[in-house]
């Protein structure tokens, strides 16, 4: 808390409010007591100017074009760390060291498997049942046979829910997934990485040999690290107001995913392919008339994939997965013609002067949407291999608000606009 403050004036009042500083980034004028001690509220929709925390976690700068996850550039991170890796640096605050990542490491491959009576648990659901659906549900549902790790307050109880669901989520995902398409579950290998063990349970059979490409399991290794945490957004805002009610880490996570389920947050690159679908199955769509039709301020279609909310110059998740993007799209189906589609889309708007002037560059999702097609996840997979990326910044923004202990429940406030007091009339008097 530094002594700075700004001054607002109110109702023939100066009001005094604190300025409070972070190592980097923008300050914060402390609003706190307004409504206690002069009985008047702000009004921010979508909370785009209010910090309703502290957090060590990650940096964003969207004019810069950077991102920071507890000071290391993501670019480093990406290029460097496994995803495991990246979750320890998120949960614990440093990088860990060789001792450190293998007890890590092996800590969560001896938790993939599920309890067997779970399998009924997604026998109960449809097969046409949408995958996020399954796995927020049986995020939930797995937390019944853990009940003695639910305390908040108990810091080991915290980790062990925290391994058990990093170990857990990409089994859940891919038996979503199998019970999709009608095909056996795959049990994890504990041999196997991280990556390749949930690349293995998606697309091996069990009367078969699956051999992981080690091209496939690097480019979906930087794909999660790059989804592992991006500040206070819809879902992990989510999972901390869930948090502040002192629920537990499974019931805050899963609240985290259906939020994340939403088309303008997890689902954005999956309306890139569909975009692309849609493009492909036009007989008159040409690349070219595509940009036309995005610079027409009159024309309902959008370019789904390009310019971001945050960042106002290149995104630099985008930037890191463009070079693995080309290396993938080389080993995919030559005779995809949505991947085609997007190459041509991605070269035209990077050479477009109406994009780069108003820098709609390709953004993550375009690049994930691409990537995720090109490995052969099914759109309604994406926003599943969204969440396992971003749980363990989940994990990490409930557990800071967990252990700070000026967290209180949160409960924002509102303008009401509905009727003033009136009298009641009976119901024979309507």
């Amino acid at each position: 808390m530094s002594d700075e403050s700004a001054t607002l004036k109110y109702n023939g009042q100066d009001i005094d409010l604190p300025i409070e500083r972070g190592t980097m980034g923008a300050p914060g004028l402390d609003i706190g007591a307004l409504r206690s001690q002069h009985g008047v509220v702000t009004v921010d929709y979508g909370f785009a100017n209010t910090a309703n925390t502290e957090s060590g976690i990650t940096f964003i700068d969207g004019n810069e074009g950077l991102l920071t996850h507890r000071g290391y550039s993501i670019a480093d991170l990406a290029t460097h760390c496994t995803f495991l890796e990246v979750s320890y640096l998120l949960l614990f605050g440093e990088l860990p060291n060789t001792e450190q990542l293998d007890k890590w490491t092996t800590n969560i491959k001896m938790h993939t498997l599920l309890n067997e009576e779970i399998k009924r648990f997604f026998d109960a659901f449809p097969r046409s049942a949408h995958p996020m659906a399954i796995l927020s549900s049986a995020t939930n549902a797995i937390s019944t046979f853990y009940e003695a790790y639910h305390s908040p307050s108990d810091p080991e109880a915290v980790e062990q829910s925290a391994v058990r669901l990093i170990a857990k989520m990409p089994t859940i995902a891919a038996w979503a997934y199998k019970k999709s398409i009608g095909q056996p579950y795959v049990y994890p290998k504990n041999d196997l990485e991280y990556v390749e063990n949930f690349l293995y349970m998606m697309f091996g059979l069990p009367v078969e040999e699956k051999k992981i490409d080690p091209v496939i399991a690097r480019a979906l290794n930087v794909l999660l690290i790059l989804h592992a945490d991006h500040g206070q957004n819809c879902s992990t805002a989510t999972v901390r107001f869930v948090g502040s009610s002192q629920a537990n880490l499974f019931a805050s996570v899963a609240a985290g995913m259906n939020a994340l389920w939403g088309p303008l947050h997890g689902g954005a690159n999956q309306e890139v392919i569909e975009m692309l679908d849609r493009i492909a199955a036009d007989p008159d769509a040409t690349v070219e008339s595509m940009l036309a039709r995005a610079k027409d301020r009159n024309d309902p279609f959008r370019l789904m994939g390009f310019g971001h909310r945050v960042y106002k110059n290149y995104d630099p998740r985008a930037k890191l997965l463009k070079e693995f993007a080309h290396e993938v799209l080389d080993r995919a189906d030559a005779n995809d013609p949505v991947l085609d589609i997007a190459r041509q889309l991605e070269e035209a708007a990077l050479e477009d002067p109406y994009f780069v002037e108003r820098n709609l560059y390709p953004n993550v999702d375009f690049y994930s949407g691409i990537i995720f097609r090109a490995l052969g996840f099914p759109p309604r997979m994406f926003t599943v291999l969204f969440a396992i990326g971003r749980l363990p910044g989940w994990i990490a923004n409930w557990k800071e608000m967990i252990e700070d202990p000026r967290t209180k429940i949160a409960r924002p406030r509102q303008i009401y606009t509905g009727p003033p007091s009136r009298a009641f009339v009976p119901l024979d008097e309507r």
